[in-house]
């Protein structure tokens, strides 16, 4: 039987993970019970496992420019303590990466081959960690990039456009940042499916087909959940100085997965349907 360790597992998408692989045998370990920079104790938690899933990241993008340094240990550091690991322990590794590593400056989707060029900290520190487990496990490891990543198990936009929606009368959203919403319910699910056919090493873009605006999320989010789209009004970027820059095009090509067989994740707003029936976006 395949043994699973699933690390960062307290996050979205490690919840998400946990559910994809009910009736498996999974160790699902949070950063309060792995500190995945430490070697010893990773070696120790990889020992035994066929399957390592690393979904710890440090994903606080604006704090990630004036503590380069942390996220460096945990995007990047983490990410090679780990290849080492599995591979000592003959296990495959899959990465969860981020769209960030791209510098957004794109007109049509990324390729998964496209070469990486960050524009801050949080995007560079990724690609350090892809980099390092290209290196340590080329044969062996799965690099799975995701973006705009929503789900029940922890905070992020859609919840909170829901929640603001309830104390205010409108929203301003950015409609010059474009991407793929994506539910990481169906993202986990894509990464069992890929171990389960065990695809070929490699770069994958795991985020729901499709493109669209901050804006249009946003106004789909509320049709979705009973809400006046017209409350949601457009504006820019310039309304919303950050310390991180954003990339401004976020759309990443889906070819891989069809090269090896697999279909690659549905249409944003079908998932967003789906998440909203199960309750994904609730309070």
């Amino acid at each position: 039987m395949t043994r699973y360790l699933i690390t960062g597992a307290a996050g979205m998408l490690g919840q998400d993970l946990q559910q994809a692989l009910a009736g498996r045998d999974v160790t699902a370990l949070s950063r309060a019970h792995l500190d995945i920079t430490d070697q010893d104790a990773v070696a120790a938690a990889v020992a035994g496992h066929d399957v390592v899933v690393n979904a710890a990241a440090y994903t606080k993008v604006d704090d990630a420019e004036s503590h380069e340094d942390d996220a460096f240990a945990v995007n990047a550091r983490g990410p090679a303590v780990l290849a080492t690991a599995a591979v000592a322990a003959g296990a495959r590794l899959v990465q969860v990466s981020t769209d960030y590593v791209f510098d957004g400056t794109g007109t049509s989707p990324y390729a998964e081959d496209e070469p990486t060029r960050p524009i801050g900290a949080y995007g560079r520190t990724k690609a350090a960690g892809e980099d390092a487990v290209r290196a340590i496990a080329p044969d062996s490891s799965y690099i799975v990039r995701a973006a705009w990543l929503y789900g029940a198990g922890g905070p992020n936009f859609a919840k909170t456009m829901v929640r603001l929606a309830a104390s205010h009368d409108t929203v301003s959203v950015v409609t010059d940042q474009v991407g793929q919403p994506t539910w990481t319910g169906d993202l986990a699910r894509q990464i069992v499916a890929m171990l389960d056919v065990e695809a070929p090493a490699g770069v994958y873009h795991g985020t729901n087909s499709g493109q669209a605006s901050w804006f249009d999320f946003t106004r789909a989010i509320f049709a979705g959940t009973g809400l006046d789209p017209e409350r949601v009004l457009p504006t820019d970027s310039a309304a919303f100085v950050r310390p991180a820059p954003r990339p401004a095009y976020s759309v990443l090509g889906h070819d891989a997965w069809t090269a090896v067989g697999i279909a690659p994740l549905r249409d944003w707003r079908d998932a967003l349907d789906a998440a909203i029936a199960a309750g994904v976006l609730a309070a």
